[in-house]
């Protein structure tokens, strides 16, 4: 069985290079053979050693939606329109095409929103007919508001596990910026002052190199560590004590090496996660003494929460594939 992904794959962003890892180990475990729509297409393929295609080139894309009996939608934050209203008009113009195709489509473990009103009703009539699983509760009542019925699973990022043999080092703190955030950047200054005040070696983690580097070496932390790749970045996470992540997937990649987080919550779909899995979450504009004192007592999340959030999200996979 061949399986089309559609995402935000091949833009560099480790995050959701972290949900290609996932999607692909776990489609492979079903026997199916994945496709994912790419950027930058035969890096993808070379990554992941599966097909690839390019996202915007139609011929290419119409090829991969025939040769396929599945197209997932996901994972990630697709069905938005706050970033712009032409990112909604290609995710659900996949969505639809494949509709047009008689293939199997099911909206796969993303977050929904935010959506304008117009964006909303767009949404609505291209998503009627069509399973939809999402990754967190909140997606589920903006959904239900639209009168779709969908499905919570999980993100598949939680699937992926540390390298074998690692030590953790419970006063290491990462702390992933995101370089748009420009308040929660400032904030984080005074954070990352405060912990090594307290002998925490802190670790500037840059999820999108060319997007997030500045803000990283702006942080005054002990060290920088930029990559695209997710298996790097969750090493690294799965060796600290603490994780304060702007980047959704930094804290994804915290609960999926059972290393404490607090997020900051840029983007409602920051705020869903941390909601989900009984986490501190912060808004950008936020207390500083409040999250190093967090940091300093290694606050928990509800692990029993993300157990079951890991559950769904290796559930969500024969659901989609119909088996």
């Amino acid at each position: 069985m061949k399986v089309t992904v559609s995402g935000y794959y091949g833009f560099g962003n480790t995050g959701d290079e972290a949900i290609a890892l996932a999607i692909t180990r776990e489609l492979r475990k079903y026997g199916a053979a994945p496709l994912l729509l790419s950027n930058t297409p035969e890096d993808t393929a070379r990554t992941y050693d599966c097909d690839s295609e390019a996202r915007m080139q139609p011929a290419a894309l119409l090829g991969a939606l025939l040769r396929s009996q599945v197209v997932l939608s996901g994972g990630g934050g697709l069905l938005q329109d706050r970033t712009s209203a032409r990112n909604l008009t290609y995710y659900l113009g996949v969505i639809r095409l494949a509709k047009l195709l008689r293939r199997r489509v099911v909206v796969f473990n993303q977050s929904i929103g935010p959506l304008t009103p117009e964006g909303g009703r767009r949404v609505a009539r291209a998503l009627r007919g069509v399973p939809v699983i999402v990754r967190d509760r909140g997606s589920l009542d903006t959904l239900e508001a639209l009168g779709i019925r969908a499905e919570l699973g999980g993100d598949p990022a939680l699937l992926l596990a540390p390298t074998p043999g690692l030590t953790r080092d419970p006063r290491r703190v990462i702390v992933a910026p995101r370089g748009d955030v420009i308040d929660a950047t400032e904030a984080l200054k005074d954070v990352v002052r405060r912990l090594r005040a307290e002998e925490r070696h802190v670790t500037a983690l840059s999820f999108m190199p060319d997007h997030d580097d500045q803000a990283a070496h702006s942080l005054g932390a002990d060290e920088v560590l930029s990559t695209r790749d997710p298996q790097v970045a969750l090493d690294a996470i799965a060796q600290s004590g603490y994780v304060i992540g702007v980047r959704l997937h930094a804290v994804i990649l915290a609960a999926a090496s059972s290393t404490p987080f607090s997020g900051v919550a840029y983007d409602p779909k920051v705020q869903g996660f941390c909601d989900d899995a009984g986490a501190p979450a912060h808004p950008t504009r936020l207390d500083a003494a409040q999250l190093t004192d967090e940091v300093l007592t290694r606050r928990l999340p509800d692990w029993t929460a993300i157990e079951d959030m890991r559950l769904r999200a290796a559930q969500s996979f024969s659901r989609a594939l119909n088996r």
